[in-house]
């Protein structure tokens, strides 16, 4: 009743502050550990440079692991909150066993391509023996060790669909702490661990996962006391199945385009392995930035969703208005920190012979970050009132259907160097720009026939 009545009466400014700092701070301490990682594995005493390049190169499939893993819990998250709002429990266990369910047979899907696909997949993106070497490796513990993944993202869902969204974020902090402890112990060889390189780093992040989704599963058998814990739970029920994907696929979807975007770009640079890497290491720091805005979105979204419930306009365009306002502050800010410190980020990566990239993709990409901020906190908008094709259209156009064709034809003149580099980042603020301006047209389209209506 509280949290109802302070979505209901509390300022709508002071609702998104004290909703998105928590939901912003999580999302950022998400980013932070690709960071950490990057920045071990650039400091590595030989091969830093080709490890930089391999990390590049799996990330698209790690993004898809989590994109897949975070759609099926999305699913889950709003079919098992609706059941239990209807007081069904039995349905509500059969929700939760369902998803796990679905979680195996991810992590079966996961295991074959570790096993069976993971160096066809490295080898279409680069020749060099080095990087191909470290990227299999790599990424072949992180497929076939990735349940730790997969029931992270189930059971952070399980627990916010229930109000415990504290213990979600707790869980992630711990495994995030793991993981960077165990960083330079396995990377470096620290005491009677031995030196790993690479193969250290890909440890780290596993161990770190499975500590995470270890230490949710116990809140989750402890404090989801609102329906049953049962293995009998998880036998498939196809009509369950469908009903968590008719929601959570279009979540997959928009997380895969990112997945996408980012293995056709690493093909689009694979005639210059430093700009492939500088790519790979800018797109971390982008993440930091971006997941700023998606923290903010997720406060953005249930705000309006909840103020178009109540059919009252004020809240809902108090909602936009105080939404875009707080995001172009946060971007903004994003902007000062990449276009002022980005020999300080090359020199954390120990960027080698990328850093000239890096540091020409960083001024460049990071001018966009208005735009694709607005854009991020335009889909929460769409999504909190029913308008999710609005949504969909422009993660396709800011991650496909602009972007690349732009990126694939400067690459055309970008065989001269670092300046013919430079024009395949521009391909980003233009992309932007374009999303932005079609995004407000959706919006006053909204506004004119659900807000204003």
């Amino acid at each position: 009743m509280e949290e109802s009545n302070k979505m209901k009466d509390m300022p709508v400014n002071k609702l998104m502050i004290q909703m998105g700092i928590p939901m912003i701070l999580s999302m950022a301490l998400q980013a932070v550990y690709n960071i950490v990682d990057s920045a071990f594995v650039g400091n590595m005493k030989t091969g830093s440079e080709a490890a930089l390049n391999a990390l590049t190169l799996v990330f698209p499939v790690q993004m898809l692991m989590v994109a897949v893993g975070i759609g099926t819990g999305v699913g889950t998250n709003a079919l098992l909150a609706r059941t239990l709002g209807q007081g069904n429990s039995k349905k509500a266990a059969k929700v939760a066993g369902n998803s796990l369910f679905l979680g195996v047979i991810i992590y079966v899907v996961c295991l074959l391509f570790g096993i069976f696909g993971v160096k066809a997949y490295i080898s279409s993106q680069t020749t060099d023996a080095e990087v191909l070497e470290m990227g299999v490796s790599y990424l072949r513990i992180c497929c076939v060790i990735s349940f730790g993944i997969i029931f992270f993202s189930l059971f952070e869902k399980l627990l916010q669909a229930t109000g415990r969204s504290l213990y979600s974020t707790i869980g992630q902090v711990v495994g995030t702490v793991v993981n960077i402890i165990l960083d330079p112990i396995m990377i470096y060889g620290i005491g009677p661990v031995p030196e790993m390189g690479v193969k250290g780093a890909a440890y780290a992040t596993v161990i770190g996962q499975i500590a995470s989704a270890v230490l949710l599963l116990v809140f989750q058998i402890k404090l989801n006391k609102e329906f049953e814990h049962d293995v009998k739970y998880m036998k498939p029920d196809a009509g369950i199945i469908k009903e968590i994907y008719a929601i959570g696929l279009p979540a997959i979807i928009a997380q895969a385009l990112m997945s996408i975007m980012v293995y056709v770009m690493n093909l689009i640079l694979k005639f210059n392995p430093s700009a492939q890497t500088a790519y790979g290491l800018f797109y971390k720091v982008q993440q930091f930035v971006l997941f700023l805005a998606f923290g903010l979105r997720d406060a953005i979204t249930p705000i309006i969703a909840f103020a178009y419930g109540m059919r009252s306009k004020k809240r809902i365009q108090d909602g936009i208005k105080y939404g875009l306002i707080y995001t172009v502050a946060l971007m903004i800010l994003g902007i000062a920190i990449t276009e002022i410190f980005p020999g300080a980020f090359a020199t954390l990566f120990n960027a080698g012979q990328s850093r000239a990239y890096f540091i020409s993709a960083m001024r460049v990409i990071s001018l966009s970050f208005l735009f694709a901020g607005i854009n991020v906190a335009y889909q929460g908008i769409y999504q909190a009132v029913n308008s999710g094709m609005e949504s969909l259209v422009i993660s396709l156009l800011r991650q496909l259907v602009i972007i690349l064709p732009l990126a694939g034809i400067f690459s055309i003149f970008a065989r001269n160097g670092q300046m013919g580099v430079a024009l395949i980042w521009w391909a980003f603020p233009i992309t932007e720009v374009i999303a932005c301006l079609v995004g407000y047209v959706f919006l006053k389209r909204i506004r004119k026939n659900k807000v204003l209506k």
